[in-house]
Protein backbone atom coordinates (compact mmCIF):
# COMPACT_ATOMS: atom_id res chain seq x y z
CA UNK A 1 0.00 0.00 0.00
CA UNK A 2 1.28 3.51 -0.81
CA UNK A 3 1.73 5.75 1.95
CA UNK A 4 -0.36 9.58 1.43
CA UNK A 5 2.08 12.41 0.79
CA UNK A 6 2.88 13.48 4.22
CA UNK A 7 1.41 17.32 4.52
CA UNK A 8 -0.98 17.44 1.48
CA UNK A 9 -4.38 17.87 3.17
CA UNK A 10 -1.89 20.29 5.42
CA UNK A 11 -1.13 21.63 1.56
CA UNK A 12 -4.49 22.09 0.60
CA UNK A 13 -6.12 23.82 3.02
CA UNK A 14 -3.79 26.06 3.40
CA UNK A 15 -4.52 26.60 -0.55
CA UNK A 16 -8.26 27.17 -0.11
CA UNK A 17 -7.91 29.37 2.71
CA UNK A 18 -4.96 31.43 0.96
CA UNK A 19 -7.63 31.45 -2.01
CA UNK A 20 -10.51 32.99 0.40
CA UNK A 21 -8.05 35.71 1.37
CA UNK A 22 -7.94 36.60 -1.67
CA UNK A 23 -11.05 36.92 -2.45
CA UNK A 24 -11.61 38.64 0.79
CA UNK A 25 -9.43 41.45 -0.62
CA UNK A 26 -10.96 41.98 -3.74
CA UNK A 27 -13.99 42.27 -2.15
CA UNK A 28 -13.09 44.51 0.21
CA UNK A 29 -11.59 46.92 -2.77
CA UNK A 30 -14.67 46.25 -4.53
CA UNK A 31 -16.72 48.04 -1.66
CA UNK A 32 -14.07 50.57 -1.35
CA UNK A 33 -14.59 51.65 -5.39
CA UNK A 34 -18.31 51.97 -4.61
CA UNK A 35 -17.88 54.13 -1.62
CA UNK A 36 -15.05 56.36 -4.13
CA UNK A 37 -17.68 56.63 -6.78
CA UNK A 38 -20.54 57.59 -4.48
CA UNK A 39 -18.61 60.05 -2.68
CA UNK A 40 -17.90 61.48 -6.00
CA UNK A 41 -21.81 61.54 -7.42
CA UNK A 42 -22.82 63.35 -4.07
CA UNK A 43 -20.21 65.83 -4.84
CA UNK A 44 -20.96 66.19 -8.35
CA UNK A 45 -24.79 66.54 -7.61
CA UNK A 46 -24.36 68.33 -4.06
CA UNK A 47 -26.31 64.96 -2.82
CA UNK A 48 -25.84 65.15 0.93
CA UNK A 49 -28.21 61.95 1.88
CA UNK A 50 -26.09 60.04 -0.65
CA UNK A 51 -23.20 61.84 1.14
CA UNK A 52 -24.44 60.55 4.47
CA UNK A 53 -24.28 57.16 3.29
CA UNK A 54 -21.09 57.19 1.95
CA UNK A 55 -19.96 58.43 5.76
CA UNK A 56 -22.01 56.07 7.40
CA UNK A 57 -20.50 52.96 5.38
CA UNK A 58 -16.68 53.47 6.54
CA UNK A 59 -17.68 51.77 9.49
CA UNK A 60 -18.30 48.35 7.08
CA UNK A 61 -15.14 48.84 5.18
CA UNK A 62 -13.31 49.23 8.50
CA UNK A 63 -14.70 46.34 10.07
CA UNK A 64 -13.91 44.42 6.66
CA UNK A 65 -10.46 45.37 7.10
CA UNK A 66 -10.12 43.96 10.78
CA UNK A 67 -11.54 40.27 9.58
CA UNK A 68 -9.13 39.96 6.97
CA UNK A 69 -6.49 41.00 9.22
CA UNK A 70 -7.04 38.59 11.89
CA UNK A 71 -8.17 36.07 8.82
CA UNK A 72 -4.50 36.91 7.87
CA UNK A 73 -2.73 36.53 11.47
CA UNK A 74 -4.67 32.79 11.84
CA UNK A 75 -2.98 31.91 9.03
CA UNK A 76 0.46 32.71 10.40
CA UNK A 77 -0.09 31.07 13.56
CA UNK A 78 -2.08 27.67 12.36
CA UNK A 79 -0.71 27.10 9.03
CA UNK A 80 3.05 27.83 9.10
CA UNK A 81 3.18 29.26 5.55
CA UNK A 82 5.85 28.40 3.55
CA UNK A 83 7.36 31.56 1.93
CA UNK A 84 5.64 32.20 -1.11
CA UNK A 85 2.59 31.86 1.22
CA UNK A 86 3.72 33.87 3.82
CA UNK A 87 4.18 36.82 1.41
CA UNK A 88 0.78 36.16 0.11
CA UNK A 89 -0.58 36.78 3.42
CA UNK A 90 1.55 39.59 4.44
CA UNK A 91 0.89 41.61 1.15
CA UNK A 92 -2.99 41.21 1.68
CA UNK A 93 -2.60 42.77 5.25
CA UNK A 94 -0.67 45.18 3.51
CA UNK A 95 -3.20 45.93 0.75
CA UNK A 96 -6.42 45.62 3.27
CA UNK A 97 -5.07 48.71 4.77
CA UNK A 98 -4.18 51.05 2.18
CA UNK A 99 -8.24 50.03 1.09
CA UNK A 100 -9.35 51.25 4.34
CA UNK A 101 -7.59 54.22 4.25
CA UNK A 102 -9.30 54.96 0.38
CA UNK A 103 -12.19 54.38 2.53
CA UNK A 104 -11.45 57.01 4.82
CA UNK A 105 -10.76 59.42 1.92
CA UNK A 106 -14.64 58.71 0.21
CA UNK A 107 -15.49 59.41 3.66
CA UNK A 108 -13.48 62.75 3.59
CA UNK A 109 -15.03 63.76 0.67
CA UNK A 110 -18.69 63.03 1.17
CA UNK A 111 -18.21 65.08 5.03
CA UNK A 112 -16.89 68.00 2.40
CA UNK A 113 -20.69 67.81 1.14
CA UNK A 114 -22.26 67.84 4.03
CA UNK A 115 -20.09 70.96 5.34
CA UNK A 116 -20.38 73.04 1.60
CA UNK A 117 -24.10 73.05 2.04
CA UNK A 118 -24.22 76.67 4.04
CA UNK A 119 -21.34 77.94 1.58
CA UNK A 120 -21.70 80.34 -1.31
CA UNK A 121 -22.23 77.42 -4.25
CA UNK A 122 -18.88 77.02 -6.55
CA UNK A 123 -18.91 75.27 -9.78
CA UNK A 124 -17.20 72.18 -9.47
CA UNK A 125 -14.13 72.10 -11.81
CA UNK A 126 -13.53 69.52 -14.36
CA UNK A 127 -10.31 68.53 -13.65
CA UNK A 128 -12.16 66.95 -10.24
CA UNK A 129 -13.76 65.13 -12.50
CA UNK A 130 -11.24 64.31 -14.57
CA UNK A 131 -9.61 62.97 -11.08
CA UNK A 132 -12.06 60.87 -10.31
CA UNK A 133 -12.24 58.68 -13.36
CA UNK A 134 -8.70 58.38 -13.63
CA UNK A 135 -7.75 57.36 -9.99
CA UNK A 136 -11.03 55.20 -10.46
CA UNK A 137 -9.33 53.42 -13.40
CA UNK A 138 -6.23 53.26 -11.05
CA UNK A 139 -7.89 50.98 -8.89
CA UNK A 140 -9.42 48.91 -11.06
CA UNK A 141 -6.15 48.29 -12.30
CA UNK A 142 -4.73 47.67 -9.47
CA UNK A 143 -7.15 45.25 -8.42
CA UNK A 144 -7.64 43.77 -11.82
CA UNK A 145 -3.48 43.12 -11.22
CA UNK A 146 -4.06 41.24 -7.73
CA UNK A 147 -6.83 39.17 -9.27
CA UNK A 148 -4.33 38.21 -12.08
CA UNK A 149 -1.33 38.13 -10.50
CA UNK A 150 -0.21 39.99 -13.85
CA UNK A 151 3.02 42.30 -12.80
CA UNK A 152 2.41 44.35 -15.92
CA UNK A 153 -0.75 45.39 -15.15
CA UNK A 154 0.54 46.77 -11.86
CA UNK A 155 3.11 48.52 -13.11
CA UNK A 156 0.58 50.51 -15.97
CA UNK A 157 -1.50 51.49 -12.76
CA UNK A 158 2.06 53.24 -11.23
CA UNK A 159 2.70 55.43 -14.59
CA UNK A 160 -0.85 56.46 -14.39
CA UNK A 161 -0.02 58.18 -11.01
CA UNK A 162 1.64 60.88 -13.04
CA UNK A 163 -1.20 61.62 -14.82
CA UNK A 164 -3.39 62.21 -11.57
CA UNK A 165 -0.47 64.37 -10.57
CA UNK A 166 -0.90 66.67 -13.18
CA UNK A 167 -4.27 66.98 -13.08
CA UNK A 168 -4.32 67.95 -9.33
CA UNK A 169 -1.57 70.55 -9.88
CA UNK A 170 -3.53 72.36 -12.73
CA UNK A 171 -6.64 71.97 -10.53
CA UNK A 172 -4.88 73.20 -7.30
CA UNK A 173 -3.51 76.56 -9.31
CA UNK A 174 -6.86 77.16 -11.14
CA UNK A 175 -8.84 76.94 -7.48
CA UNK A 176 -6.05 79.55 -6.04
CA UNK A 177 -6.88 82.08 -8.88
CA UNK A 178 -11.07 81.61 -8.45
CA UNK A 179 -10.09 82.22 -4.35
CA UNK A 180 -7.83 85.31 -4.76
CA UNK A 181 -10.99 87.07 -7.90
CA UNK A 182 -13.53 86.19 -5.38
CA UNK A 183 -12.70 85.67 -1.54
CA UNK A 184 -15.58 85.01 -1.39
CA UNK A 185 -15.69 81.60 -2.55
CA UNK A 186 -12.74 80.66 0.13
CA UNK A 187 -14.27 78.49 1.95
CA UNK A 188 -16.20 76.35 -0.96
CA UNK A 189 -12.72 76.33 -3.22
CA UNK A 190 -10.79 75.33 -0.45
CA UNK A 191 -13.20 72.25 0.33
CA UNK A 192 -12.90 71.50 -3.30
CA UNK A 193 -9.02 71.39 -2.62
CA UNK A 194 -9.43 69.12 -0.23
CA UNK A 195 -11.71 66.83 -2.14
CA UNK A 196 -8.92 66.81 -5.36
CA UNK A 197 -6.30 65.89 -2.09
CA UNK A 198 -8.28 63.23 -1.21
CA UNK A 199 -8.77 61.45 -4.50
CA UNK A 200 -4.49 62.66 -5.07
CA UNK A 201 -4.13 60.14 -1.81
CA UNK A 202 -6.39 57.36 -3.44
CA UNK A 203 -4.26 57.13 -6.32
CA UNK A 204 -1.23 56.85 -4.18
CA UNK A 205 -2.33 54.45 -2.66
CA UNK A 206 -3.49 52.69 -5.53
CA UNK A 207 0.03 52.61 -6.38
CA UNK A 208 0.99 50.69 -3.19
CA UNK A 209 -1.47 47.83 -3.77
CA UNK A 210 0.55 47.36 -7.53
CA UNK A 211 3.48 47.23 -5.32
CA UNK A 212 2.20 44.40 -3.45
CA UNK A 213 1.37 42.81 -6.24
CA UNK A 214 5.05 43.09 -7.69
CA UNK A 215 6.33 42.20 -4.73
CA UNK A 216 4.03 39.04 -4.66
CA UNK A 217 6.06 37.65 -7.96
CA UNK A 218 9.33 38.76 -7.02
CA UNK A 219 9.71 38.68 -3.36
CA UNK A 220 11.41 42.15 -3.88
CA UNK A 221 9.72 45.49 -2.43
CA UNK A 222 10.04 47.92 -5.50
CA UNK A 223 8.59 51.81 -5.10
CA UNK A 224 6.88 52.28 -8.33
CA UNK A 225 6.75 56.21 -7.83
CA UNK A 226 9.15 57.61 -5.41
CA UNK A 227 8.04 61.28 -5.29
CA UNK A 228 4.00 60.57 -5.61
CA UNK A 229 3.92 61.52 -1.64
CA UNK A 230 5.17 65.10 -2.34
CA UNK A 231 3.24 67.93 -3.08
CA UNK A 232 5.35 69.24 -6.02
CA UNK A 233 2.81 72.36 -6.91
CA UNK A 234 5.37 74.36 -8.30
Amino acid sequence: MSKQPTGSPTRAALDQELTALKEDVLQLGEMTGVAIAQAMESLLNRDTVLAQKVVASDAAINEKRFHIEEESLALIATQQPAAGDLRAIVAAMNMVGDLERMGDHAAGIATIVLRMQEEEQIEIPPGLSSMFEKTSEMLQRALDAYAQDDSNLAHQVASMDDEIDVIYKKLFRGLIEIIAEKPQMTTGGLYLLFAGHNLERIADRSTNLAERVIFLGSGRMQELNPESDEAGLN
